[in-house]
């Protein structure tokens, strides 16, 4: 009797976890991060059953998905939790970072199918700079779905030159001083994917740095509500773009050129296994910022200031003398010494 009581404990525990029989991975490669979604419970395995490069258990649960991250593309930390970089030569040099997600039984029986998810990103090499931080508006996402077949999609963050969001600015984007405050269009957009997959902005900020962790930031959209008072979200989470705007601004520098740095956390999620609407805003949502879900995309914005009036006045005054040297010259009473005095208020 003791023994089925115990059996009748266990069986809920055991039932907690739907086996997913799809094969299933979706791989984010963002420019300094890389974030592989399983279905949860694939074929039956428990999330602390499985392991990122067979080392680390670090996975956590996401609606819908067992999440996996290498936070750190850096060459000091390139072989986190198993992760092997290599580097491919020639007339466009790359870096691929190459783990696999992996069960691992300790039991004495095994009764669920074994799973291996091995992925991959690759970064070209031009877009390696000096802090280590690969090309900062693109990411990479890759979705194997077995029947469905594998997608890829370019995930882009660009600036555009209205409302319509029709077409994009060349970067870096440059604001002149003169036109601080004004409009700047935002869109994100995934190239490539099934209809079924949204994408999600969840928090955007400003950094006067490169950094996404520096301290010293304005934030603009804080668990996909608005936070500045100047930004309008346009659409987020319906389909494979998400637009929105804000005014401009700059950080207190004394530099001719300020630099803005807009960093946005990005997921990619699937619509026909999840309600990827973002809840509505309240002034709780506002207040607490989750944890980091997704990856994150960086544009740098240059502020700087117009110097075109200074030129002009240098260009006239150089105009004018040139006249008055030019008439004085053919009257044969010119003193150049005198002339350059008196144009220049001495």
């Amino acid at each position: 009797m003791v023994a089925v009581s115990a059996l009748l404990l266990l069986l809920p525990v055991a039932w907690t976890c739907v086996p997913q029989k799809a094969d299933y991975v979706m791989v984010s490669c963002f420019p300094n991060a890389i974030i592989a979604n399983v279905l949860e419970c694939p074929y039956g395995w428990e999330i602390g059953q499985l392991s990122l490069g067979g080392l680390c258990y670090t996975g956590v649960n996401s609606p819908g998905f067992f999440r996996f991250t290498i936070p750190d593309l850096t060459p000091k930390n390139n072989s986190y939790c198993g992760t092997h970089a290599e580097f491919l030569g020639g007339k466009d040099p790359k870096y691929v970072f190459y783990n696999s997600i992996v069960s691992n039984d300790t039991s004495l029986t095994v009764r669920n199918q074994p799973v291996n998810y091995t992925f991959s990103c690759t970064y070209r090499a031009a877009y390696l700079v000096n802090n280590a931080v690969f090309s900062q508006r693109v990411a990479t996402v890759f979705v194997n779905n077995g029947s469905l077949g594998t997608f890829s999609s370019q995930l882009s963050m660009n600036v555009f030159t209205n409302s319509k969001f029709l077409y994009t600015k060349d970067a870096p984007y440059v604001i002149d001083t003169s036109e601080i405050g004004s409009e700047v269009f935002i869109g994100i957009e995934a190239k490539g994917l099934s209809n079924r997959f949204k994408v999600v902005i969840s928090n955007c900020w400003a950094t006067p740095t490169p950094y996404s962790t520096d301290r010293k930031r304005w934030n603009l959209i804080i668990n996909s509500c608005p936070y500045d008072k100047t930004v309008t979200i346009f659409e987020n989470a319906k389909d494979s773009r998400s637009m929105f705007k804000f005014n401009s601004f700059r950080f207190q520098r004394q530099e001719k050129v300020s630099t803005v740095w807009l960093h946005c956390e990005i997921g990619v999620c699937d619509g026909e296994r999840l309600s990827c609407q973002p809840d509505p805003c309240t002034a709780r949502s506002l207040n607490s910022e989750g944890d980091p879900s997704g990856g994150i995309l960086t544009t740098v914005l240059h502020v700087k200031a117009n110097e075109s009036s200074n030129n002009g006045h240098m260009s006239g005054l150089s105009l004018w003398v040139l006249c008055i040297v030019l008439v004085n010259t053919l009257l044969g009473c010119v003193n150049l010494p005198s002339l350059w005095k008196t144009a220049l208020g001495q």
